[in-house]
């Protein structure tokens, strides 16, 4: 099940924005009861406790005025959830850690870039170095305030190499821009939920709402 526009994506998970933000991270209202069963037997506890903060978002948001209170998601419980099965990475993304710093993330993503782009093939040059299964490290700028949403991709390095910003762009405008048309290498998007404001800091994300 696909929810666009998820509290996670939409404001942490700046790598999958790259890759498409439609990632169920926040599912419907049977969330609770999935991501339970889902960990029966397992040992994602900290993503069980982000489950909770998820929760308590959605419902906050659902009243008149919400509590401003601050809620504060972990890099730990965030990498935790990523791993859990209660979570469908998009097509060609195999696996997600992330590491967030004062207005920065960084995503390391494994990737497979052949089933992004369907087996097609491209004699085109700038793509040559888009095949193959590799590690990609993704350095974003990611700010939310005023119920505003907004993602730089600064760098994109594939095995250690940077990828020259002119091939990334023909990529993304070839490959991912035609499954997602919000999805760029800058993006900017309403918060869901009545967010007001989400701060990255180090390690952690601090979400307001109001």
């Amino acid at each position: 099940m696909k929810t666009p526009g998820t509290i996670l994506t939409a404001i942490w998970l700046f790598a999958l924005v790259y890759f498409g933000r439609d990632l169920p991270l926040l599912a419907g209202p049977h969330s609770r009861r999935t991501l339970a069963a889902a960990q029966a037997g397992t040992t994602h506890r900290l993503a069980e406790s982000l489950q909770h903060k998820i929760d308590h978002i959605r419902d906050n948001s659902e009243r008149t005025h919400p509590d401003p209170a601050p809620t504060v998601m972990t890099e730990d419980e965030v990498n935790d959830y990523l791993a859990s099965d209660k979570v469908q990475l998009p097509q060609g993304v195999k696996k997600v850690t992330l590491q967030g710093r004062s207005g920065v993330v960084d995503g390391f993503v494994n990737v497979d870039f052949d089933e992004i782009r369907g087996g097609r093939r491209s004699s085109n040059p700038l793509l040559s170095i888009f095949s193959g299964r590799h590690l990609v490290h993704v350095e974003g700028d990611v700010a939310g305030s005023g119920g505003q949403g907004k993602v730089h991709v600064l760098n994109v390095a594939i095995d250690g190499i940077d990828v020259p910003r002119v091939a990334l762009e023909y990529f993304v405008e070839k490959y991912i821009t035609p499954k997602y048309p919000n999805v760029g290498l800058d993006s900017e998007f309403r918060l869901p939920n009545k967010i007001d404001a989400a701060v990255v800091g180090y390690h952690k994300l601090t979400v307001t709402q109001r």
